[in-house]
């Protein structure tokens, strides 16, 4: 099986659609930010947010866990809000001027980026903690979200209408990533699973661990996966099969995070306070930095430089080439969720319930 390295969907600068900046989930942004960014403003939700934001159109949509999505312009003021009903941890998804969204009580909405108004309504059977991904197939586009009801489910994005579901053996706690027309996720059965978009069919699934809890990174045949026992992989899709692997030889904590693929590296944060940079093809470590508390937050690779936020709420850009620490602020609050980095601004969502926007 070839996988080829194909996507429909284009990020612009102005704009972070999804929680990783594109369809493969690559963490990556080509907007240009200052070298130290300042604290422009806040917007205070009503609980805790644990969900990463995302931009477009000049619109900040985040959800938080008083249920509430909150649309934000580019100055923090509020555009509109939609109640759920139930705590929202998964970021949201933007295609189409629609944001499709997910909470806790496994409820997929689709909501007009405009207004806010509820366009449809789908149900999975358990909660919903991780991103919808898409996939256009000419006139055609699917969503696709993953449920601890096991299932991963694709949804007509016009709709709301149920294409397929594929079962998988346990929880579905990130997103797919879509490559090719497959979705590539790695579930809490332990196995990176290849299903094909337009049939619900399963193409392959590779044994990489007990337990899965973050996203898949994809570029051409090859998956980068972390998983709850401390394995960082690079999975051959195309040979089923691991290529690489890499674990700390004393700690074997958790990689919450997911990774963030630029060139020849590839970056993760871990449990173990380090955030960790790899050679993509031999998995060679580069370099690792130590942020000083455990990182459930993924990396933003932005140009040259790599954006890092850890559970004390430290901020961090590092220098993608060595590591070197290039700027820090302190937020005073956890970060779980990774940062948009869009416009030349990074917003990022604290467990003290607020969104952060960093600029100049």
């Amino acid at each position: 099986m070839t996988i080829l390295g194909f996507s429909s969907f284009s990020q612009t600068n102005h704009d972070w659609n999804i929680f990783r900046g594109d369809q493969q989930l690559t963490g990556v942004s080509s907007t240009k930010i200052p070298d130290k960014p300042e604290l422009l403003w806040t917007y205070t939700t009503g609980d805790n947010i644990k969900a990463a934001p995302v931009v477009s159109g000049g619109n900040i949509i985040i959800g938080s866990t008083d249920g509430i999505v909150y649309c934000l312009d580019l100055k923090g003021g509020l555009r509109w809000k939609f109640d759920t009903g139930n705590v929202v941890e998964a970021p949201a998804i933007v295609v189409n001027e629609t944001v499709f969204v997910g909470n806790l009580d496994g409820s997929l909405y689709a909501l007009d980026l405009n207004t806010g108004e509820e366009k449809w309504l789908y149900k999975t059977d358990n909660q919903i903690s991780g991103s919808p991904n898409f996939w256009k197939d000419g006139a055609t586009t699917s969503i696709i979200v993953g449920s601890y009801d096991y299932f991963l489910h694709c949804v007509d994005a016009e709709t709301g209408k149920a294409r397929w579901k594929y079962e998988s053996d346990n929880f579905v706690n990130g997103a797919a990533a879509c490559i090719d027309g497959k979705a590539v996720f790695g579930g809490c059965d332990g196995f990176l699973h290849i299903v094909d978009i337009k049939t619900g069919n399963l193409y392959a699934k590779v044994d990489v661990s007990t337990y899965v809890a973050s996203s898949v990174t994809v570029e051409g045949d090859m998956a980068y996966i972390g998983d709850y026992e401390g394995r960082f992989s690079r999975v051959d899709m195309a040979a089923g099969k691991i290529d690489w692997q890499w674990e700390h030889e004393n700690t074997h904590l958790p990689f919450i995070a997911s990774p963030a693929l630029k060139g020849n590296r590839v970056v993760i944060g871990n449990n173990d306070k380090f955030i960790y940079c790899f050679d993509k093809n031999s998995g060679k470590l580069l370099w690792k930095f130590n942020t000083g508390k455990k990182v459930d937050a993924s990396a933003v690779i932005i140009r040259d430089k790599v954006l890092v936020a850890n559970t004390r709420g430290d901020l961090s850009i590092l220098g993608l080439g060595d590591g070197a620490l290039l700027w820090a602020y302190e937020l005073g609050s956890a970060v779980i969720g990774n940062p948009a980095v869009a416009g030349g601004k990074i917003i990022v969502g604290g467990l003290d319930g607020s969104v952060y926007c960093f600029g100049d």
